[in-house]
């Protein structure tokens, strides 16, 4: 499932518009990037936890030359998903 058919998902689902649920996605989205930007955490019980995962610097090798290299630390975004949804997909 893409973008514009979860949008068309949602919309059949709440009722509404296209257009009110693509609104309310993006609002969603820019909400958790901001809050994970601030170093915050999102949880939303049964269905799962947003936060940010540091990781640090480490040496790592070019696959290719066999030559090491530093990777630079940093955070990426990570989903932990709930017991609710869990149960649901293995359901």
């Amino acid at each position: 499932m893409n973008k514009t058919e979860l949008i068309a998902a949602i919309a059949e689902q709440a009722g509404v518009q296209k257009k009110v649920a693509e609104a309310t996605l993006n609002a969603f989205q820019d909400t958790v990037a901001a809050e994970l930007k601030k170093g915050g955490k999102i949880q939303l019980v049964g269905f799962g936890t947003f936060e940010v995962s540091e990781r640090a610097a480490r040496e790592g090798r070019n696959p290719h030359t066999g030559e090491v290299m530093k990777i630079a630390a940093s955070k990426a975004p990570k989903f932990k998903a709930g017991k609710a949804l869990k149960d649901s997909v293995n359901a």
